[in-house]
Formats: structure tokens, C-alpha cells, sequence
């Protein structure tokens, strides 16, 4: 049997359910669908920063450099490598070595500060137009330091921001502890990129899957995509699990996060995503909460105050696709926000978690119509940025759908550049 649909999007996480938000909104109809529950995969358990401050890509000078000067202390690493003589993995890891450069970074800049300023106007007008209760504060995101290095690198790294319109303060000790009271005494400064904000993200993405629901979408959880059928340059079926397993569709977008290019493997394109697995724990409030959302400079590990919980994240493993928490890694992040916050002696652990980011070689995005099938979109290779990026993302890719001029240049993202 074959279902016919308006829009199709294929994954329910942070980037497919802000798609299905503003096609909505456009006046579109929407089926969308996700191999799991929808809202529920890697967007709901991560740091929930909302970060137009990142304007650097993953793929930087120097990140080679310190990635192997973290891997020689494996108790304290942010950064970890899957070994595998998979040609596509090791291909992966050339691109990404040879991105790792100073032209890479300034043709990101651009485009990644305006899907960044796009995005947190959007949290901020959906969160209040739809009035969702997500634990969401607009009280930046602030950086803590414990050695000088760090805190020079940091400050040096503000002013680079600043230089491209992003606000930040830099603070000295007794401001850092005036503005963050639970900060150890040895924390020395910290860098405050006064524009970001963070939520629950369970939470909101939970409020806007029945949003997206009641606004009519058609949403099939449990539904995985077996493959595709394509004829005369467009995708014509798109096969699922579902009992009506066929799919016909106007248009079809691809949001699928680490899984994208598993899931598109029939279309035959080239999809350059590795997951970078990461972890988190979250935890009922401490005596002491922490008053902002925060990065524990030296250790990466990214901090989360969310009304009544507390939310530690860290790690990036390039290459694994195991969604299994590591006990071990989860200690490890624990004891280093031990080193930086005045913690409880016990904490009470309400969840541990793994999640898959999709990771590029230069560290952009894809977002884009395909050239080889005109009525396919990628959205997609959002690395730890998915959530940050999705309501910006699903504004574009509404826009693309409805045959409208992008807010901004979107030729950076585009699908194709990997050749």
C-alpha cells in the first residue's frame, strides 16, 4: 500500500521537529517520522545550550594538536577516536585534519553566526508565542577558568568573538565569584558570552512534538525508513516499517542526524558524517545550584541548571555509534565538575545518558536542496549544535521548501560541497 504525503521528514529530533514547526506554519502538510519515539533520541539529553556565540567550526586550527594532547590522558580527555580501518571513517579523518585550518574557519564565520542570531531570535519567539515551560533563561553562557593558560586562551578567543559582533564579558577573579557564587575558590576568571540562553531540552522538545501534532501533523514513531525508490531525478517512494509501508511524497527531508547517511544509503549520495558520541548525567538540584549555565574550561564539560535538575555533559568520541551511557565516562565528568562547583557530597542521579552528534568534516552544517533528486532537502551534520541551529534550520528549510529567498546565504551548507 502507498500513503501519499505533502512533506516528509525523516527524524524527529531537535532539527526534523522545527522543520515540521514552521512548514506548518506555512501552511504545509507534514508527516514525520523517526525510527524511535520522536523527541526523544541524542537532542533530549544534552547540555540544552542555546549558543549563538559558537561561530567557530568544529574543524579549526590547533584542534588536531589538542585532540592528541588529549589523548595522552585518557582520565581526563573530552576527546576520544573509534580505531577502525573503515575507508570511509579514515576518509572522514583526512577531510576533517585538512579543515582543520585558518580559511576554514573564516568562511565558516559568516554563515554560522546568521544560522546562529536566526536560530535564538526563533527559541525566543516560539518559546514565548507557544508559551512553553522549558526551564528556558536568557542568562548567557559563562566560562570558568582555573589555570592561567586557559584563561588567556579564553580571553584571547572573546576578543576574536567580539571582533564579529558576538557580546561578551571576560571577568577577573573576584568578579567571576561574584557573578557565580558556586564556583570553586581556585576558579581565577571566566568569559561570559552574554547572548546565549539554555532550557530543559527533554522538556521542549516534548512541548513542541504535541505542538507540531496539534497542529496537524501526521507523526509515526517506531517507523524506520528500509529504503528508497527514485525515478526522473526525485525520490518516488520511500519505503518504511510501518504497516502502510510505502511512502509517496512532494517533497522529502532528511533530518536524520548521525544515522542520515545509513538511512539515505539507497540514494547513493555523499553524506561525510561521523557520530561523535557524547554523555551526560542529570541530577535532582544541588544545595548550591549553579546561577548560570556554564563551560568548565579546562575539562569541557558543559554545566545545565534546569529549575529542579542539574545537568553535567561532556565527551565527544568521534566514530561510535553506541547510545550505551559508559559508567566510567560518567564518573569521570562528575569528577571533574567536582573540580570547578561546590557539589553536594552525594549527588542524587536521576538519569544517565549517551548521545549520537552528526559530524561533518569542516564542521558546518548540510542544509540544502540535493542536486540530484529536486524534491530532496538535507538537514543534517549539526554536530553538538542541533538543537542550538534547529529552529533556524527549520525556518530555512521551510523557505526552501516553499520556494522563497533564504533569510541568509545558505550556499556554505549546501549538500553538494563535499563533491
Amino acid at each position: 500500500m502507498t500513503t501519499k504525503s505533502d512533506v516528509l521528514i525523516i527524524g524527529g529530533g531537535p532539527v526534523g521537529l522545527s522543520c515540521a514547526y514552521y512548514l506548518l506554519k506555512s501552511g504545509r502538510k507534514v508527516t514525520l517520522l523517526d525510527a524511535k519515539e520522536i523527541g526523544k533520541g541524542s537532542g533530549s539529553g544534552n547540555a540544552g545550550h542555546i549558543v549563538p556565540s559558537h561561530i567557530i567550526p568544529l574543524a579549526a586550527p590547533g584542534v588536531v594538536t589538542s585532540a592528541l594532547k588529549w589523548m595522552l590522558d585518557p582520565a581526563h580527555s573530552p576527546f576520544g577516536m573509534k580505531v577502525s580501518l573503515d575507508p570511509k571513517y579514515i576518509l572522514w579523518l583526512l577531510q576533517f585534519v585538512f579543515a582543520c585550518s585558518d580559511a576554514n574557519v573564516q568562511q565558516s564565520i559568516k554563515p554560522l553566526n546568521e544560522l546562529g542570531q536566526l536560530s535564538a531570535k526563533n527559541f525566543e519567539q516560539m518559546i514565548a508565542e507557544e508559551k512553553f515551560d522549558c526551564a528556558y533563561q536568557e542568562k548567557g553562557l559563562l566560562h570558568l577558568f582555573k589555570t592561567e593558560k586557559a584563561f588567556h586562551e579564553g580571553r584571547h578567543e572573546s576578543e576574536f568573538m567580539q571582533k564579529h559582533g558576538i557580546s561578551v564579558s571576560v571577568y577577573d577573579k573576584v568578579k567571576v565569584h561574584e557573578v557565580e557564587p558556586a564556583a570553586l575558590d581556585d576558579v581565577i576568571g571566566g568569559v561570559h558570552f552574554t547572548g546565549d540562553a539554555h532550557l530543559n531540552p527533554a522538556v521542549f522538545l516534548k512541548l513542541l512534538s504535541d505542538r507540531v501534532r496539534a497542529m496537524g501533523a501526521e507523526m509515526l514513531e517506531n517507523t524506520a525508513v528500509t529504503g528508497f525508490e527514485s525515478a526522473g531525478g526525485k525520490v518516488r517512494v520511500v519505503r518504511t516499517s510501518a504497516g502502510d509501508a510505502e511512502r509517496e511524497a512532494e517533497q522529502v527531508i532528511l533530518a536524520a542526524g548521525a544515522l542520515t547517511p545509513s538511512v539515505a544509503k539507497d540514494l547513493k549520495l555523499n553524506i561525510p558524517i561521523q557520530p561523535a558520541r557524547g554523555f551526560s548525567m542529570t541530577m535532582s538540584a544541588t544545595k548550591q545550584m549553579p546561577s548560570h549555565a556554564l563551560i568548565l574550561g579546562e575539562r569541557r564539560i558543559a554545566v545545565s541548571p534546569m529549575n529542579n535538575l542539574l545537568r553535567f555533559t561532556g565527551r565527544l568520541e568521534v566514530g561510535n555509534y553506541s547510545m550505551e551511557p559508559n559508567p566510567i565516562w560518567i564518573q569521570r565528568i562528575e569528577n571533574s565538575a567536582r573540580e570547578y562547583l561546590r557539589l553536594d557530597e552525594k549527588l542524587d542521579v536521576k538519569e544517565t545518558w549517551a548521545g549520537l552528534r552528526p559530524t561533518t568534516p569542516d564542521g558546518m552544517p548540510i542544509i540544502g536542496r540535493s542536486s540530484r533528486y529536486k524534491n530532496l532537502i538535507l538537514a543534517t551534520g549539526h554536530a553538538m549544535l542541533g538543537l542550538s541551529l534547529g529552529p533556524g534550520t527549520g525556518q530555512v528549510v521551510a523557505e526552501i521548501v516553499q520556494g522563497q529567498t533564504s533569510s541568509f546565504d545558505i550556499n556554505p551548507f549546501h549538500p553538494e560541497r563535499f563533491g
